[in-house]
């Protein structure tokens, strides 16, 4: 492992064009789910992959799903369709939270089409009834997914990324209560942090990349470096910044024409900023817009679990921990620990422990961490990870309450 080195992860506000999709996806996933409990149908039963794609006053929502009834009409002929009203109308109320009335993307006049039909019978057999009989269901599809944790902050996360979505969040709350000129900001944004690293523990950061969207056309860069300097230094409150650091703010100049209207979007292309900026792998798939039959969304969630409570339970300052599966199949092909030369246990030791405190069967992560609810929507931006845990159950994945039944498990 290298000690001194420079490290740079970025983040994406909720406006950016690719964030916007992942949010709407995740509306209509939550929205799935809220319908079910109204109509008693049986939360488990839910399956959705929704993908949203947008552009200038467009937006075009099309994949595949399994409806509770609510969620349907009769056409001429007496079938069941999709009625589109309602995953229109979850899709306006997000583009209004996330803040665009520009005459290029406007919650209220935006087209939206909704493109949604049912799920292939053909998967649906194989997720239904787990192939290898150790689960109730099978993985939605195969794949390889990769939790991570680190000592670097507070949240176990990589300090890159996770000062990176801190400056943007702190921007958009303040944008949102119209705080001073941060009300004129707009929703579009991008950040990006260069952090110097000695002795491989992060030190200074060494740069500052910010390109926002702002409403008043005669902002130039010099204007907007006053704006949200404050807010950047208050994100980096816990870490120094160095005297030599480089700033770079909306360094193009004016950025007026943002979101959907400057730049085509879509959901699942932001899989890096979600997860870790690089400081870790990523198994390729994207995570918004599914329901967590999807192992692509629920195995990464479980593995950052783990990784986490691993880091926490003091066995190691990094974990790395990967889960394969395949398609209809229930319990992972393989669960990989690297603990990168900084574990206190073996690896062995640990595959072996997390296999025994945790069922990691789809059905086995969904029981375990309560998934069968609304509660993604505020997953869509500034990370799935190094959140905090919500009362509603929301980023459960982040709790610390596997510490004891691994150092349990790691004594015997």
């Amino acid at each position: 492992m290298r000690s001194s080195y420079l490290f740079t992860s970025e983040s994406v506000a909720e406006g950016h064009p690719d964030k916007v999709c992942d949010r709407i996806s995740d509306e209509i996933v939550d929205l799935v789910y809220r319908e079910a409990v109204k109509s008693k149908v049986d939360p488990w039963s839910v399956r959705i992959a929704c993908e949203t794609l947008a552009t200038t006053n467009r937006v075009v929502i099309a994949g595949e799903v399994r409806l509770p009834p609510s969620l349907l009409k009769k056409d001429k002929d007496g079938n069941d369709v999709i009625n589109p009203s309602k995953f229109k109308s979850a899709a306006r109320k997000a583009i209004r939270d996330i803040g665009y009335e520009q005459d290029g993307f406007h919650w209220k006049t935006a087209k939206i089409d909704v493109l949604l039909h049912s799920q292939s019978a053909d998967i649906a057999q194989g997720v239904d009834n787990a192939a290898d009989k150790q689960g109730d269901e099978g993985a939605g599809d195969q794949g390889i997914m990769f939790g991570y944790a680190c000592r670097e902050t507070s949240e176990l996360m990589p300090a890159p990324l996770y000062y990176s979505h801190r400056i943007l969040a702190l921007l958009a709350d303040a944008r949102k209560k119209g705080e001073g000129d941060a009300g004129k900001l707009g929703p579009d944004a991008k950040s990006q942090v260069t952090v110097r690293y000695v002795d491989g523990k992060p030190a200074d950061v060494a740069s500052i990349v910010l390109s926002t969207q702002h409403l008043d056309e005669s902002w130039d860069s010099k204007k907007v470096r006053q704006v949200v300097e404050p807010y950047i230094r208050e994100a980096l409150h816990d870490i120094k910044i160095a005297d030599d650091c480089v700033w770079y703010i909306n360094p193009t100049g004016k950025f007026v024409i943002g979101g959907p209207d400057g730049d085509a979007g879509l959901t699942g292309r932001k899989i890096i900023v979600d997860t870790y900026g690089g400081a870790a792998p990523h198994g390729g798939g994207a995570f918004s817009g599914k329901d967590t039959t999807k192992v692509d969304r629920s195995a990464a969630y479980a593995a950052r679990y783990l990784a986490k409570n691993v880091v926490a339970a003091g066995f190691a300052d990094r974990c790395t921990i990967q889960l394969s599966y395949a398609i209809g199949v229930a319990q992972p092909l393989s669960v990989y620990v690297d603990l990168h030369g900084t574990g206190k246990v073996s690896e062995d030791a640990v595959e072996a422990a997390v296999r025994k405190i945790m069922d990691l069967s789809p059905s086995g992560i969904r029981r375990h961490l309560d998934l069968n609810k609304p509660i993604y929507a505020k997953t869509a931006a500034y990370g799935h990870f190094g959140r905090k845990a919500g009362r509603d159950g929301s980023f459960a994945w982040e709790r610390l309450d596997l510490v004891k039944a691994l150092k349990d498990a790691l004594k015997n």
